[in-house]
């Protein structure tokens, strides 16, 4: 597989598994829409436009790791808010995310781990293909 098509591969299955992940967890459509920097959105404690915040900042696996810590895995407000940081660092230029250390592998990974927490792991895309 060529870089950009891998690259365009891995940048689908993350919208896809977003999408699929939200009509689970909240019975319906996935609409892309950009929510403001403050929004009630709260996960591990923090709120996520402060995650976002750190991300845009270079600190993205700072902000993943205060994610992760104590995600409530069972509530569907703090398992949405994760999705939606994730969806957020994934449409990050890839050059951005190789500077501060981070990667769309990585971010589909994450996207994995929620899934498979929250109980969906069986009902998302499967793992991305091995790269050379």
């Amino acid at each position: 597989m060529l870089y950009e098509d891998e690259k365009d591969y891995i940048m689908r299955m993350i919208k896809e598994m977003v999408r699929v992940l939200f009509s689970l967890m909240l019975g319906k459509q996935y609409t892309q829409v950009e929510l403001p920097r403050v929004n009630r959105f709260l996960v591990s404690g923090k709120n996520l436009g402060d995650l976002k915040e750190m991300a845009d900042q270079g600190k993205i696996n700072e902000a993943e790791n205060l994610l992760l810590e104590s995600l409530d895995y069972e509530n569907k407000e703090e398992v949405t808010a994760a999705v939606l940081f994730y969806e957020y660092v994934g449409q990050m230029e890839e050059s951005f995310l190789k500077e501060n250390g981070y990667s769309l592998e990585e971010v589909y990974d994450g996207l994995m781990q929620i899934a498979r927490n929250s109980g969906y792991g069986e009902l998302v895309p499967g793992s991305l293909p091995e790269t050379e």
